[in-house]
């Protein structure tokens, strides 16, 4: 997409977390990779959020939900409100409970863009190290998160200025392979984790997901 529309995109991203009914409680927002470089057009939008727990479940109307749509865990899963509000946004994993991860992409993102939703429960920066410490110990690389990244929300506030400094695309970063050496990869580990978030990236198309828990 071009960069316009990706800023757009982040920006009702944004507006969302901050107002909108949501499926789980989410802590922080990030966006990292192409757009975070300040590339134009972006190949591919990279959202990290960090959700929490969702607490005070709501039995009775997971109940209600699952005799009527056949979806399980809503109230306890995901927020029986936002269900309750947005049916059609309910989505569940292969044993047909309601699923955060997938339920989030749904509330966040269309369809048909190139964009990736990285949903876990932990901070973007520990994510990215342990997962670049399992990759280093199991010589595979196919898991790693560009580790070049921007906080725009936490903690229930946006950013004052990472937003603006998004836009005008005036942050800077090294390569690839210099951000997962700073972060303990050797030279080759990181070529060869570089080359594989690479390979991810470009055999994904339209919005893909993933969840993730720490």
């Amino acid at each position: 997409m071009d960069r316009s529309s990706a800023i757009a995109r982040i920006e009702s991203i944004l507006d969302t977390v901050e107002t909108g009914l949501l499926p789980v409680p989410v802590r922080e927002v990030w966006v990292y990779g192409d757009v975070a470089l300040g590339l134009d057009p972006v190949d591919r939008l990279d959202v990290y959020v960090t959700k929490d727990l969702l607490l005070g479940g709501d039995d009775e109307s997971g109940d209600e939900f699952e005799a009527e749509h056949g979806i399980a865990g809503v109230g306890s899963a995901v927020s029986a409100a936002w269900a309750e509000a947005n049916p059609e946004l309910v989505r569940a994993d292969s044993h047909g409970y309601a699923a955060p991860e997938t339920c989030l992409a749904a509330s966040l993102l269309p369809d048909g863009e190139p964009t990736h939703l990285e949903v876990c429960n932990a901070p973007f920066e520990r994510n990215v190290r342990r997962r670049l410490e399992v990759a280093l110990d199991r010589d595979a690389y196919d898991q790693v998160i560009d580790p070049r990244g921007v906080c725009l929300y936490a903690d229930g506030r946006r950013s004052p200025d990472a937003l603006g400094k998004l836009r005008g695309g005036d942050l800077a970063f090294p390569t690839l392979p210099e951000a997962l050496s700073m972060l303990g990869a050797d030279e080759t580990a990181a070529a060869d984790a570089a080359d594989a978030i690479r390979a991810a990236r470009t055999s994904q198309s339209g919005r893909s997901v993933r969840g993730d828990v720490v």
